[in-house]
């Protein structure tokens, strides 16, 4: 689909990037399920959105919005240090067939927009106590705690391709899991053995884990488990695991409390977004928007 702003193409670029912030943004308030059943609404939105974001870049142009020059050079040396240091940064400029003088311009539209936003949310009213309890009531399903395990394990990697290294690797987490059962510290086992970094840095915690979050053989593995079991050897494409689960909840209601902050935050976004669209419905209405 073309989109044309006034005879102005949209990229799909743009309309590709509206859509990735989307899933990104709602990816942390519903579950993936409910983002797959919405795909068709999200992308008609990001269309929609990415309109919006033109016709904002044309009214702060408009409006001559200014950025102050240190607010550039600091966004600048920000994406110069992300990239590895200025040699780096240069590179990678080459290779996209771009100047910094194009990086500033676009670092420069980016922040007019940002400043023509703010200044048309800075009215929007924080969300009230009897809001927030209202949202809950009426969604408290979408905030239902995910079943959800904690673990630690040990990881010995394999060579898939030679049989003799995974045979190897076998017998060295078997050795391993007759250690821990024979008494020896599994977080001293994990930070001496584990070829996960999880070994080192957390004597091989997981932390919680939610159903699909690791691959399915461990998934599998560590939500069939007892509490405080250690498992057997578990095959994944990343190895070898020797698991110990150490908590398990289960799925459920979540308490207002818990979810308070999510929802004002949720509701904060909800409303600065319907005093943006409300300002860009009057931008479309001056404007000759085509779609083809």
């Amino acid at each position: 689909m073309t989109i044309k702003i006034n005879g102005e193409q949209i990229p799909d670029e743009a309309v590709q990037y509206e859509f990735d912030r989307l899933v990104k943004f709602y990816s942390e308030y519903i579950s993936a399920d409910e983002i797959q059943k919405q795909m068709d609404t999200l992308r008609a939105r990001a269309k929609e959105q990415a309109i919006g974001a033109k016709l904002l870049i044309n009214e702060a142009a408009r409006l001559d919005v200014k950025v102050p020059s240190d607010d550039i050079d600091n966004r600048l040396e920000t994406m110069i240090k992300n990239a590895g240091g200025k040699e780096r940064f240069e590179q990678l400029l080459r290779q996209r067939g771009i100047t910094e003088d194009t990086v500033r311009r676009s670092i420069e539209q980016g922040r007019k927009v940002d400043l023509l936003v703010e200044r048309i949310v800075q009215v929007v009213s924080e969300p009230t106590e009897q809001e927030l309890v209202e949202h809950y009531k009426l969604h408290s399903n979408e905030y239902r705690k995910p079943e959800r395990v904690q673990a630690r394990h040990i990881l010995i990697r394999f060579d898939p391709k030679q049989q003799s290294d995974k045979q190897t690797a076998l017998s060295r987490i078997s050795e391993i899991r007759q250690k821990i059962i024979d008494g020896a510290d599994f977080a001293d086992l994990a930070a001496a053995y584990s070829d996960c970094p999880s070994g080192k840095k957390s004597a091989g915690s997981l932390g919680w884990i939610s159903r699909g979050m690791t691959v399915p053989e461990f998934d599998m593995a560590v939500f069939s488990m007892k509490v405080g079991e250690l498992s057997e050897a578990i095959e994944t494409p990343l190895g070898f695991h020797v698991i110990n689960k150490t908590a398990h909840e289960s799925s459920g209601e979540s308490d207002f409390d818990d979810v308070r902050e999510k929802i004002r935050e949720f509701l904060r976004h909800s409303h600065r977004g319907e005093a943006l669209t409300a300002y860009v419905n009057e931008l479309k209405q001056k404007a000759v928007i085509e779609e083809s």
